[in-house]
């Protein structure tokens, strides 16, 4: 590890509008995604990690001994079991949020409003209303909100954007996004008492109780809409935002999706097994689809997005894009994800680490310290994570009622539909209270 000096000379090229004083950092939620994002940071400025909370002691103890090892101080940081005891310090400048997605909104708001600077991770919420107001409150106490959409500062999604940018592809009317990894024979554990490193009462929070099963924890949480938005909540968030980064798109005008749990009928988890969501933007038509089953139109992008101009196709993925111009004898570009092994070693043999995402959460990490610096907006601010979000979850609700749903970007709910409007926030569980945007 290289010490501050070096580090501040190595890197005064990329953080050049960035107050160097060391950061005092804390994060919420210490498993798979919350050691990768936080990793990542410490990579790219001499930060001081001084908190860290986890409901289960086992992750919170591996957390804090990984975390003195890497970080520049060797410091080992207080650790907590409540959030809320963490921020109760009111000494943290940053606070990274990697909690299962049913904790992000709680945990981002009461972390804004300790003062400290946020980087959730996605989907931002699990309902509408609750990621308007994590908007509302970096608005009201001016704060830097960036969400985890790193496809936004992934190199070669940077270069494949400016194709469109260029006019490469002419004007783009459709975009296909899609998720093909197939969840084959997915398990059925017996649900059983949750273990005792775990706080399962604190872990389940404003979500609706169920019977403590090893399938959520720790790690497949994401296979019950208790605590997230399925599929599309999970990784169709990550393309549709993508898309609507690179094709400059904003919220869609209209929301219709079909699907439901086809294949795997007998399977515990309660997430859809198929799904097929249409995002009207007016000129341009936008697809989700996922299979949990069968294989990819596309082997080489089964997780993507497919851009159709009138000049070209896009198709763009985390691991590639391949440009294909419908002229003839036109000249197609392909570009391979970029991996930063020789400039970052440490990446080579930390667990779990997904090496093709590192430069992407190294660089959105930049942008994040950059804008807490000049006070700008960051490349994934909270309104981005908002709109990217909603669009999934309206997909959701648009499946759950059978039918269109049409949203009033001013008014922030659905036109003409009290029903509909009545599922934009969720019931919380009590003691624990949905927060509100005009009085967050």
């Amino acid at each position: 590890m290289i010490d501050r000096r070096q580090f501040l000379a190595s890197s005064a090229a990329s953080l050049a509008f960035v107050d160097d004083t060391p950061k005092r950092v804390g994060l919420i939620g210490a498993g798979w995604y919350g050691k990768v994002d936080l990793f990542r940071l410490i990579q790219v400025s001499p930060v001081n990690v001084v908190s860290v909370c986890d409901v289960d002691t086992i992750a919170l103890d591996d957390a804090a001994a990984r975390i003195a090892e890497r970080q520049v101080s060797k410091k080992r940081p207080r650790t907590y079991r409540d959030y809320r005891d963490m921020l109760k310090e009111k000494d943290l400048d940053i606070v990274l949020v990697g909690t299962p997605d049913h904790w992000h909104t709680l945990a981002t708001i009461a972390a804004i409003k300790a003062g400290a600077h946020v980087w959730v991770q996605k989907p931002v919420s699990v309902d509408v209303v609750e990621a308007q107001a994590m908007v509302a409150a970096a608005r009201k106490y001016k704060k830097v909100v960036q969400v985890g959409m790193q496809r936004r500062s992934t190199p070669h999604l940077i270069e494949a954007r400016q194709l469109i940018r260029d006019g490469k592809l002419g004007t783009v009317h459709t975009i296909e996004t899609c998720c093909f990894y197939p969840r084959n024979n997915p398990p059925n554990p017996p649900d059983s008492a949750p273990p005792a490193n775990l706080d399962y009462e604190l872990w389940t929070g404003p979500a609706p109780m169920r019977p403590f099963n090893r399938m959520t924890h720790p790690g497949s949480w994401r296979a019950f809409m208790e605590y997230g938005n399925g599929t599309i909540g999970d990784m169709g968030v990550h393309m549709i935002d993508m898309a609507r980064w690179m094709a400059g798109l904003r919220w869609p005008k209209t929301i219709y999706s079909a699907g439901g749990i086809l294949v795997h009928k007998n399977a515990k988890q309660n997430i859809s097994d198929t799904q097929i969501a249409t995002l009207d933007f007016g000129d341009v038509k936008m697809t989700w689809q996922h299979r949990h089953y069968g294989t990819a139109p596309d082997k080489d992008y089964p997780w993507a997005a497919i851009f159709y101009g009138d000049k070209g196709t896009l198709k763009a993925s985390v691991w590639g894009y391949d440009f294909i111009p419908m002229e003839k004898g036109g000249q197609t570009i392909h570009k391979d994800v970029e991996y930063e092994l020789d400039q970052y070693p440490e990446d080579k043999t930390e667990p779990r680490l997904e090496k093709h995402c590192a430069p992407a959460v190294r660089g959105q990490m930049r942008d994040f310290l950059n804008c807490i610096a000049t006070g700008a907006r960051p490349v994934a601010d909270i309104e981005e994570g908002l709109i990217s979000a909603a669009a999934c979850i309206l997909a959701n609700m648009s499946q759950q009622l059978g039918r269109s749903l049409a949203w009033d970007e001013a008014a922030g709910q659905i036109k003409g539909d009290p029903e509909a409007n009545k599922l934009l926030a969720r019931p919380y569980r009590k003691p624990w209270v949905h927060p509100d945007p005009k009085t967050v």
